[in-house]
């Protein structure tokens, strides 16, 4: 007989959906189980940068970004278009804000404001230029004691020896060390600390990004009573006459049966790492394998298989079944192959990507998902959908490329592993990346010709406010995202399609409760986070539109759950 532990609600998954709902209904008094088949907690959140997409927060209200609420349901109605759901969009839009604030007020969730950064598509009405993002405020791990060594570390691609480097004006001081003194100080002074946090602690106590979100929200839920186990995997859902009442779990000692009065909140991180869902799901993806997903192996699809268990259905009607991202493969001195996320060099001036074929087929500065989403559209048929992002030695230097780092640190073991191509001339980098010698040429020349002037008339880089953004502030030229790849050697990065996660999701309501194939809530059953279907209709406006809508679903969750 299995053992048996009685709750109120009992939420599968440890990401920053599952925490937000964990934490929301138990300061509304409900006696809440988390259970994470990982070993550590954070799910794939900890390896984000943490960004959230969160219109009409108070964080964008004090700063004195008085947005018309209706500017928010506009923009969506026009990136969504046919594929707008009113229920789910006004939801986001009516409890993001409270979201924050809630968290702000009641728990160990604080925020910065990302204020200065546009959204994406700016060139749609309802877009805005500032006002609708905010971060985890950095975070002392001590404050959490013993809880820290239970939470998922930083992603090891996107952290330097260990120490995350947090997006805004810390990353802009990494950057900028060797060109700034008030940069260098602030680099040594962060590297300093970090290393004596090694030598006492064996890890990072600077919590920043995501997993500073998920450090707060564990404190939270720790503060709170709520009860996470790690190494637990729900195997199936418990159901009472079609009710949802808890779920079989199994962990390290045996099957246990969690009871819970008020149902299962499913935010077990979608089907990034799910193969045959990628296969099914995923264009030219013919054998599942081509895929570099970043979130951890743990986000394999056990979510909406347990809500399809209960009659929910996943749905396949979206813009995009995921949230792109280019990621390139980087072979590790153990053997190992680590992921890494391309979003920060493709805006910086002196780069472009270019197909197989040679040739350049997006704006590189525009978001990752679009750049994505253009890859896969464009590659040639009949070959490998991958791209390669060029260089020259000064950007090399002055930049860095992927997971290779910018000066002063050395990146020969790169060039001996094959992660970095090179050449003396371009022709020569053509040969060492597969690519047709004269096409590489010819794009290059091209771009050049126009880069002098800071011109890009093929594909507009540098134009839109999001570019100019993400490109470089200080770089001396008309343009921030565009420059000559004139200084040899040449440089270059393979990147193939990864993501960030999945958008095709379990279908739900506003109150996150998951649908059955009629369109009825299953009462008992919600679905937040990936595990949800895309409230956005799998279309990727902004920055933190994965983050955002998993938070503020979360909180709808938790309190629908409670009766709130």
């Amino acid at each position: 007989m299995n053992e048996r532990m009685d709750c109120d609600l009992l939420v599968v998954g440890s990401g920053a959906s599952g925490l937000a709902a964990a934490v929301t209904a138990a300061w509304h008094g409900l006696r809440v189980v988390v259970v994470e088949k990982a070993p550590v907690i954070g799910g794939a959140s900890a390896w984000s940068g943490g960004w959230m997409w969160v219109p009409g927060n108070p964080l964008a209200k004090r700063a004195g970004y008085a947005h018309d609420p209706a500017q928010a349901r506009t923009f969506l109605k026009n990136v969504l278009r046919e594929r707008h759901d009113p229920e789910r969009v006004n939801a986001f839009l009516d409890n993001a804000g409270k979201m924050v604030e809630f968290f702000e007020q009641h728990t160990a969730l604080q925020f910065v404001d990302g204020n200065g950064i546009p959204d994406i598509h700016t060139h749609l009405e309802g877009s805005s230029e500032a006002g609708r993002q905010v971060i985890a405020a950095p975070y002392d791990a001590r404050n959490l004691g013993a809880l820290h060594k239970r939470l998922r570390p930083t992603l090891r691609e996107t952290s330097f020896m260990g120490m995350p480097i947090m997006a805004g004006p810390d990353l802009a001081a990494f950057l900028n060390m060797t060109r700034s003194f008030k940069a260098f100080f602030h680099v040594t002074r962060r590297f300093t600390r970090h290393l004596r946090d090694l030598a006492f602690h064996g890890r990072a106590m600077h919590l920043v990004n995501g997993v500073a979100l998920i450090g707060r929200l564990a404190k939270s839920a720790d503060d709170l009573g709520v009860r996470m186990i790690e190494s637990a995997s729900a195997q199936r859902l418990l159901l009472d006459n079609g009710v949802v009442r808890g779920a079989v779990v199994r962990t390290a000692k045996g099957d246990v049966e969690i009871h819970a009065t008020r149902g299962v909140v499913l935010a077990a991180g979608g089907f990034p790492n799910d193969v045959e869902r990628r296969k099914a799901l995923f264009p030219r993806t013919p054998t599942g394998h081509e895929h570099l997903a970043l979130p951890p192996s743990s986000c394999s699809g056990d979510g909406i298989a347990l809500g399809e268990s209960a009659g929910g259905v996943q749905a396949t009607d979206l813009a995009s079944p995921v949230a792109w991202a280019p990621v390139s493969r980087v072979p590790h001195a153990d053997g190992s192959v680590g992921h890494f996320p391309h979003i920060i060099d493709r805006a910086k001036p002196g780069l472009i990507a270019v197909l197989s074929n040679g040739q350049r087929f997006v704006n590189e500065a525009t978001g990752y998902h679009d750049f994505v989403a253009a890859m896969v559209a464009q590659a040639p048929q009949g070959t490998e959908v991958c791209a390669w992002i060029v260089c020259d030695h000064r950007f090399l230097r002055r930049y860095g490329l992927g997971y290779v780092r910018p000066f002063p640190v050395p990146f020969g073991r790169f060039l001996r592993s094959g992660y970095l191509r090179t050449g003396k001339t371009i022709e020569a980098l053509a040969r060492a990346c597969g690519l047709p010698e004269d096409a590489l040429h010819t794009t290059v020349e091209r771009f050049n010709l126009h880069a002098h002037g800071g011109k890009d008339p093929d594909f507009g880089r540098g134009t839109t406010p999001y570019n100019r953004r993400m490109g470089d502030a200080l770089h001396e030229g008309p343009n921030p995202c565009v420059a000559p790849i004139a200084q040899g050697p040449f440089y270059a990065v393979k990147v193939l399609p990864g993501s960030f996660g999945t958008f095709a999701g379990l279908k739900t309501n506003g109150h996150a409760q998951v649908s059955d194939a009629e369109g009825s809530p299953i009462t008992g059953l919600y679905a937040v986070g990936t595990d949800m279907a895309s409230a956005l209709g799998g279309h990727y406006p902004s920055g933190g539109i994965n983050l955002g809508p998993a938070m503020t679903f979360g909180f709808i969750a938790g309190r629908h759950a409670a009766g709130a």
